[in-house]
């Protein structure tokens, strides 16, 4: 008989509606074996009884069901963002709050670049943070004339770049190019928008994917997300899977034993698959019959539109409160339908980004048409994002059998800005609900888009149950959803959007033992300082990982 190992703690919560609470946990063979008291699960015989979480609190462990390899690949590189962030190691990086801050950042990793041939790249920027004139090439050449710069925006849809970059790809007035965007004086300004603009930087865009695609971003990856109690979590389209000797790569890294989380990395038509989408499904389906305990293949993302906080998003009337309306689809709209067609016949799960509701709409729009084609059961088609989604639209998703996953975070991170600058009083206060979604049935996640805004399940159930901006403005108290049902919707809900359920997002009988170990518990702390709990770390398989930095 294999041996047994049974967890103590202070409490745990299982998720599992009907047996919500345990003292204790049993795991056998990776898995659980029992929840309920200590005497309970001795019944099963001899066990070793580990009680290092004695005075924890374990959960679930969180699932992030949309992430991205770039929050491992992009520490390596200089972070210059907004707010504090760690890094895999634990260690927090300062924010930076003026363009004078971001030079001095800049400088500092200039003065550690010996090569003077070697761009120097940063991430973690976004201008709708600052007033005054956008970060230009005139800002970057303060750091150097000489060496290439470039400066990824947060969303990670735009970079601004400095004039030696600019003359070494030849941009300059004469460049007609819609992502090169241009001063009043015809002067490109240095801010490359989506792939058209980006594209051009042909080297940077190859060291920026030679990192993403490297083992050591998936392992950062997993270090980040073990830092923040995520046991399960997913590369939504950017890895290419069509590329073997990536695959291969992957699998080395996730099913080594040490490796601390499950992955689930997505398919994306526009990197890395063939172009005739029957052939790129195709691939898909093949790569599932490699699928283990902890990697996940067979499933897809279509990446539709921008971001709102971009202006690139593409919304319905009235359109952008204030601002540039620079919307763009990723993806013709007449070609979406025949693609998604392609994936869905062959029984795979579509996740689509959807920033903007013109998008969403069009989305739904798409899953009704592939239904009446080609009816299929259980589907679990997802909107990603879904931060402009409608009530009717909502009660649309009901009807198709689509779920939601709601980037919360949008409320605390952007709030303050959608509210003031991109969408305006009325649809802020009631952009990225998930009680709109619980309101209408529809079934719910919250996600962080890592790298984007950090991993962290308690901070998602934070937004979602107080609806607090960083300014402590507060965004529709009528929209705040209970502590309980925010949790789920880090657990058992984005699980379920996974259609990895049956396996991980509760304590039960029979699932993996995936935890999150906790200093305090999340249901008797004030909503408010939900965010504020400890970490100590993850149990996965059975296996403790605790956190670095901490």
């Amino acid at each position: 008989m294999s041996a047994t190992t049974i967890f103590k703690a202070r409490t745990i919560h299982t998720m599992n509606p009907s047996r919500p609470r345990g003292e204790a946990v049993a795991v056998r063979d990776g898995r659980v074996l029992g929840v309920g008291t200590l005497d309970e699960l001795l019944e099963w015989g001899p066990a070793t009884i580990d009680d290092r979480f004695r005075d924890l609190v374990l959960l679930p462990g969180f699932v992030e069901a949309h992430s991205h390899s770039a929050e491992g690949a992009l520490w390596g590189f200089s972070y210059v963002g907004y707010f504090d962030r760690n890094d895999p190691s634990g260690t927090t990086w300062k924010a930076t709050r003026s363009i004078d801050d971001l030079v001095d950042r800049l400088r500092e990793a200039d003065a550690r670049l010996s090569d003077p041939s070697k761009p120097l790249i940063a991430w973690g920027f976004d201008p709708i943070y600052f007033t005054g004139p956008r970060l230009s090439a005139a800002d970057l050449d303060r750091v150097s004339s000489t060496r290439q710069i470039f400066v990824l925006h947060a969303s990670l849809h735009i970079g601004t770049v400095n004039s030696a970059l600019m003359k070494a790809y030849g941009i300059d007035r004469s460049t007609d190019i819609e992502g090169v965007i241009k001063g009043v004086d015809g002067n490109p300004s240095g801010e490359l928008q989506e792939l058209q603009g980006m594209g051009i930087a042909k080297q940077i865009v190859g060291i920026l994917m030679q990192r993403f695609t490297s083992p050591d971003a998936i392992r950062d990856l997993a270090r980040c997300a073990r830092n923040a109690g995520v046991t399960t979590f997913t590369e939504l389209g950017t890895l290419p899977l069509g590329d073997a000797a990536l695959v291969s790569m992957v699998e080395k890294v996730v099913n080594d034993p040490a490796f601390p989380g499950r992955f689930a990395p997505f398919g994306n038509p526009l990197i890395g698959l063939p172009a005739d989408p029957a052939a790129a499904a195709q691939v898909l389906v093949d790569l599932r019959e490699r699928n283990t305990d902890k990697l996940y293949f067979g499933n897809v993302k279509l990446v539709l539109d921008g971001s709102i906080q971009g202006f690139s998003a593409k919304l319905r009337w009235p359109g952008y409160f204030h601002g540039p309306d620079q919307g763009a689809w990723n993806m013709p709209p007449a070609q979406v339908p025949e693609v998604a067609l392609a994936f869905h016949s062959r029984g795979l799960l579509i996740h689509a980004h959807c920033n903007g509701d013109l998008t969403t709409e069009l989305f739904i729009d798409t899953v009704e048409r592939i239904l009446e084609q080609h009816p299929r059961w259980d589907h679990r088609h997802t909107v990603q994002h879904c931060q402009l989604t409608t009530n009717a639209m909502y009660r649309r998703m009901k009807a198709l059998g689509m779920c939601a996953n709601i980037f919360t975070n949008h409320i605390y991170y952007w709030g303050d800005q959608h509210r003031d600058i991109t969408v305006g009083p009325d649809r802020a206060a009631m952009m990225n609900s998930p009680a709109m979604a619980r309101r209408a049935g529809v079934p719910f996640a919250l996600h962080c888009d890592a790298s984007v805004t950090p991993l962290g399940g308690l901070h998602l159930a934070w937004t979602a149950a107080t609806r607090l901006t960083a300014s402590g403005r507060v965004l529709n108290e009528l929209d705040r959803i209970p502590v309980g049902d925010a949790l789920d919707a880090v657990t058992i809900g984005p699980a379920y959007q996974l259609k990895l359920d049956a396996e991980v997002g509760s304590i039960e009988v029979g699932k993996f033992a995936d935890f999150v170990v906790l200093e305090d518990d999340p249901f008797a702390v004030d909503p408010v300082e939900l965010k504020n709990v400890g970490v100590w770390g993850t149990v996965v398989g059975g296996v403790p990982f605790q956190a670095e930095g901490g």
